[in-house]
This record gives C-alpha cells, structure tokens and sequence, in this order.
C-alpha cells in the first residue's frame, strides 16, 4: 500500500484514465483512497489480484456487509436496489436464472436480423458527416434492449436523458440523480402494470410471470431487475461500438485487416475490450472478513474497488499493453470474471459486431472528421464513453 500517493480520484486521473492507473500500478497494487463523493476505498490496480478479487466468496456485493453506510451520494433507493449487483448467492443465483436463457449466444443469435435492420434503418438516414454514436451506437443499443424488454418506441424518449443525467460528472449530479431515479421507478412500476393487463412476447412479460406466478423473485426484486437491464443493456454495449470503431479510425491495418478478412470481429472486440474497457471499475466490493489482497490486509466490512481499467493494461500480464494489438493473447477482464461476468456479454458483442460490420461496408472511405485527440470523453471514474466520434466519408 502506497500511504503517500494523494488522492487518487481528481482530475488528473479523469483527464488521462490510463496515464494514471500506470501511475498507481508502479506505485502499489492496492491503495487505500477515497471515492469522489468522499468515502473511504481500497483500490485494486494489478492484473492478478483484480482478476482473484473477482472471483472471491469473500468479497460481498450486498451492502450489508459494510461496516458502515454501504453507499454515498446518488445511491440507489431501495426500490430500485435489489438487483444483481446488489446481491450475493443464494439471491444472485435465483435471480440471474430468471433471465440468463435470454442473453445466451445462442438465444441473442436470434435476435440478429432486428439488430441488422435497425442498424440499416439509422445508417439509411446518413447522408453526410455525421456523429457515430448518436446516429448510430446509443440509439440501437437503447432500441435493442427496448425490443427485448417489450417496450413501446413512445415509451422510451425519457430513459436516454434520465441515464445520462446519472452519468452525469457535474457538481449538483447526486441531487438531479436522485431525482433521475425516482422518475426511473415510477416509469417501471407503471410500465410492469401496463405489462401485467396486456402482456406480450418478451423479457418482461416473462419475468412478470415468474413473479406472479411462480413467486421466483419478489415485487422490488423485478423492479430493480428490470431497470438493471434496462440501464446496463444499452450503455456500455454503445460504448463498445465506439471505442471499437475509433480503434479501427485510428490503426488503419486493422481496418484494411477487418475488411479483407485478416481480422476476425471477435479479435476486434476483445482487444477493444481490453484497450478501452467501456466499464473502468468493478462493482464494489465489501469484505466479509479480513483478506489480502496483494500483499496488503484490509480488515473486515471495508469498501473494494477493483480497476478493470488499469488491470486490462497491466504492464505484468499484457506486452506493451498500450498499443492496439487485435490478435494478442491473454485473457482481458473488460466484462468481468466469475459469477458476476458480464449478463448481457452476448448481446453486446453481437451489436458491436452487427453495427461495426454494417459502418465498413457502407463506408469504403470513412475516416474522422477530427484528430482523435481532440475527441471528447465522458467525465466519469466508471464509464470510459466517448462524448462523440465525428466521421466523413
């Protein structure tokens, strides 16, 4: 533990993302710290012990396993709590059974042709330069996952602005989050009772039913499960496509690769993945007894943060970890490990791969309409999500 690096979470580290976790890694592996909204967090940096963190029993999702206060700032209500990443098994199990047939390889496989035709509806309208990821990679994201889910197009235009209110870096953000919330859980309790008097063919309804039904998970636990899918199925799934796409903008071998079929997509991916991983850190952690983790002992009922970030450009597991290298080995941790791995991987990979796909053929000669360093990044320790991605053609 590095007892004399300052504080960790300040601009510097949301200016340059990467140039800091490299900082912190060659100074320790795990640093004691505070979050941005001043709680007190041990942060795991190294690739080794993020990637064991990952996987221990003992590190508790539940906040009850704190000593104090499992959150601060804009936490969840407790409507909307209880969900997977809320929860520890027996719980956690239940409830990622109810849903996990949905998101299977094979069961997304289906859902191919409505991800193709909404790509080939955004991209039709494209008739000169144009922003990639608001013509193309958050409104198919937030369809997608709408038409899994069962909800109405007229039912969706306030979901995008209440997310990127939470998202939001400003200084008053835990206020509007708070509010951004609340309006989240009545959309959702009303849309389940729209649900419940006329039900359809999707997610949802079936999730109803194992609620009303079967009695397989309780009346908050579907309501948190359900803004989960909702929040989570989109975002970083529209993050993905635009940081594999400016990876390709900005390594064009990879792109003559990608087309000339030297490059598979899933290369594309998981090495997009482990570049700009679109989730920076882990869901937290609370210790349910004393651990140890890179040589550091942290009692029982304190905070984790694990860096997926700086683990997926650790210097120990990956060769000249900052470079764009589609064809590298090693396993990267950009979806995470263990029984909580990403639930709805499948579905991101298929629309990155759908869009990605789609943007090359059309677009023999598409290129940034700005140096990729003047591109702008969300202000965020969580998410790593491009602002824009301007291109011409």
């Amino acid at each position: 533990m590095t007892g004399s690096v300052p504080a960790h979470f300040d601009g510097d580290l949301l200016a340059d993302p990467h140039g800091g976790y490299a900082r912190l890694r060659q100074a320790g592996p795990v640093h004691r710290t505070t979050t941005p909204d001043g709680a007190p967090v041990w942060l795991v940096t190294r690739y080794p012990d993020v990637r064991a963190a990952l996987a221990d029993p003992r590190l508790s999702l539940d906040k009850r396993s704190a000593r104090s206060g499992g959150e601060h700032g804009a936490s969840m209500p407790p409507e909307l709590d209880a969900h997977l990443l809320n929860l520890d098994p027996p719980d956690h199990t239940r409830l990622r059974r109810l849903v996990a047939k949905a998101f299977t390889p094979r069961g997304i496989d289906r859902l191919r042709p409505l991800v193709q035709a909404r790509t080939d509806a955004l991209l039709d309208r494209l008739t000169g330069p144009a922003d990639l990821m608001s013509a193309l990679a958050t409104p198919l994201t937030m369809a997608v996952i709408c038409d899994l889910l069962g909800i109405a197009e007229a039912e969706r235009r306030d979901f995008q602005r209440w997310t990127d209110t939470l998202r939001s870096p400003a200084a008053d953000a835990a206020t509007a989050s708070r509010a951004a919330l609340g309006q989240m859980h009545r959309f959702l309790t009303g849309l389940i009772a729209e649900k419940r008097a006329r039900p359809g063919d999707d997610l949802l309804t079936r999730m109803i039913a194992a609620r009303d039904q079967q009695d397989r998970l309780s009346e908050p636990e579907l309501v948190a499960l359900t803004f989960l899918i909702l929040f989570a199925g989109y975002d970083n799934s529209a993050n993905l496509i635009g940081s594999a796409l400016l990876a390709l903008l900005t390594h064009p071998e990879a792109l003559r690769e990608l087309r000339a079929g030297a490059l598979r997509m899933d290369q594309l991916l998981d090495e997009t993945l482990r570049w700009n991983s679109p989730s920076m850190l882990a869901s937290r952690r609370f210790t349910r007894e004393e651990v140890e983790i890179g040589g550091v002992r942290i009692p029982a009922g304190e905070r984790i943060w694990l860096s997926l970030v700086s683990a997926n450009r650790d210097e120990r597991q990956f060769a000249d970890p900052a470079a764009f290298r589609p064809t590298r080995d090693g396993a990267h941790l950009g979806l995470g490990h263990g029984i909580h791995y990403c639930l709805g991987a499948a579905l991101a990979r298929l629309e990155a791969e759908v869009a990605i796909g789609a943007v090359v053929r059309r677009f023999p000669r598409l290129r940034l309409a700005r140096p990729a360093s003047e591109l702008g990044w969300d202000a965020s320790f969580r998410n790593r999500a491009l602002r824009e991605l301007p291109v011409t053609w």
